[in-house]
């Protein structure tokens, strides 16, 4: 009988992510801490980089590409930045180790830049620009794609990734302002579920070697993606690849490991958190008022015939987190196919046990 779609709570989705790490030798706390963070990703709709990954974290692990048993360390440090080594540990308990130590410094420097090498995939680059927003400071994340799908603006030789930016910015009453984008059209983690699903993908994500639209997800290998803004899109995927890459001794360009098609070598994966301590440029409060007003303002301005609202950066996000706390993680079927295969492998208890 083959499974079909369902609906999962974030308590059922966190429990099953832990228990898969647990079973293959990460310790109950750091399972916990990544299947949070995970689950967090699935609840806002970052639907590609959340338990859609749990397979692929595990094969990598299996083949011995993650360290599960990571020292992850502070190597250089002052008082307003900081250059952590992951010891290739799982992404995403690197980057809340970097994070943390971002917010701590920002508290006293009121600015603190956090640089990350020998990391891995962390998840959705939204998760830790945010974090910094829940102490009142604006939080911006920067990182080197874990595999390149972007050639160089008119090149064809694949050197760069979808390198993402997100910005954090707190408000007052209104939903905090988290702007969250690949430097390409769509994110590869988009290309990736949308094939899993048997959808076809947009014109303009991306291109064949020969300069045609691709719209099949499953010749993803064949072609290219677009960065946004034409060649804008490509000079930005460059500087932050040099930001969060080569200024950390991360991986960058010919050195990035395609983790996707690679169970075995480390990544190297670079990541960039800075936190911005919101009360040592301003009185929060006004702060916060102002974003909130902004908010307003562009949210009632005129709009173009047949447009319905103005949306700004988050906001769907925030709408879909209350929705699946409220009403379930949806699952799609051959996800839940892939999930109770896992379950089977590892001998754990499937999603719901």
């Amino acid at each position: 009988m083959n499974p079909s779609s369902r609906t999962s709570s974030a308590a059922e989705l966190q429990a099953f992510i832990q228990r898969a790490f647990v079973a293959i030798g990460i310790s109950e706390a750091e399972a916990a801490s990544i299947a949070e963070l995970m689950t967090r990703a699935d609840v806002n709709g970052a639907e590609g980089h959340g338990v859609f990954r749990l397979p692929q974290y595990i094969r990598r692990i299996k083949g011995g590409a993650v360290n599960i048993k990571p020292e992850i360390r502070i190597e250089r440090e002052a008082p307003g930045m900081a250059l952590i080594d992951g010891d290739n540990g799982m992404g995403h308990l690197v980057m809340r180790f970097a994070t943390e130590r971002a917010i701590e410094k920002a508290k006293k420097a009121g600015v603190a830049w956090v640089g990350v090498k020998a990391s891995n995939h962390a998840g959705p680059a939204s998760l830790y620009a945010s974090m910094p927003i829940e102490h009142d400071m604006i939080g911006l994340y920067l990182a080197v794609g874990n595999a390149n799908h972007l050639a160089a603006w008119g090149g064809l030789d694949m050197l760069l990734s979808t390198n993402p930016i997100a910005v954090g910015v707190p408000a007052g009453a209104e939903p905090p302002i988290v702007l969250d984008m690949a430097t390409t059209v769509a994110a590869y983690g988009k290309v990736k579920t949308a094939a899993q699903r048997g959808e076809t993908m947009p014109e303009g994500w991306m291109i064949d070697r020969m300069g045609k639209a691709l719209t099949d997800p499953k010749r993803a290998g064949e072609g290219l993606l677009l960065p946004i803004g034409g060649y804008k899109g490509y000079g930005l995927a460059l500087v932050f690849g040099l930001l969060a890459g080569t200024l950390n001794g991360a991986a960058m360009g010919r050195d990035v490991v395609d983790f996707n098609n690679d169970d075995t070598t480390p990544t190297n994966t670079g990541h960039v958190i800075v936190a911005i301590n919101v009360a040592m440029f301003r009185e929060l409060t006004e702060f916060k008022a102002s974003v909130d007003q902004l908010v307003r303002d562009i949210r009632n301005s005129k709009r173009l015939p047949g447009v319905d609202a103005i949306r700004l950066p988050g906001e769907q996000s925030h709408a879909k987190r209350e929705e699946r706390m409220r009403l379930g993680i949806p699952l799609p079927a051959p996800l839940v196919k892939n999930l109770e295969q896992l379950a089977a492998e590892l001998k754990i208890d499937a999603l719901g046990s």
